[in-house]
């Protein structure tokens, strides 16, 4: 049996390169740069940076940024960040083609956004989002063909 990739703590963790939709590529093949785990931003650059990623069809490497916002951030706003991971993650199964993981994660990150709605946090358009991953999920719950994951992607602030 070969030996596990393991980080630096000896946790196990695969260092395949992966693609733009976090998906393991061969060993040796040119990937994706991964998100560094662990980075404490402002909410803003957390935002900035998640829209990037998202805009370029990178849903799984902004699921990662705003995983690190919900281990970083303020407990008041965990579960928005948690819901916003939710939804890059939903993003990522319709580009993958996973209907069922997409309309899940859709419908569970929208549920964990909702109770912002009215707040509109750090400028996130909170109902606009929901409004959208409840287009998206019945969108993808009808279509064989997966979407592009750029031409998908939702603003979070106008």
């Amino acid at each position: 049996m070969a030996d596990r990739d393991r980080d630096t703590e000896g946790r196990a963790r695969n260092a395949r390169p992966r693609d733009g939709l976090g998906r393991p590529l061969p060993r040796g093949e040119q990937g994706v740069p991964r998100q560094p785990e662990g980075v404490v931003r402002t909410p803003q650059e957390t935002l900035r940076e998640a829209q990037q990623l998202l805009d370029e069809g990178k849903p799984f490497h902004a699921h990662e940024v705003f995983e690190d916002a919900w281990k970083s951030g303020p407990d008041a706003e965990r579960e928005l960040w948690r819901g916003l991971a939710q939804l890059a993650v939903g993003i990522t199964h319709a580009a993958r083609g996973n209907r069922t993981g997409a309309v899940a994660l859709l419908r569970r990150g929208s549920d964990n956004i909702a109770p912002f709605a009215g707040a509109r946090p750090h400028g996130i358009d909170v109902t606009t989002l929901r409004t959208w991953a409840a287009a998206l999920a019945e969108s993808v719950s009808r279509h064989d063909t997966p979407p592009d994951a750029a031409a998908i992607a939702p603003r979070l602030r106008p």
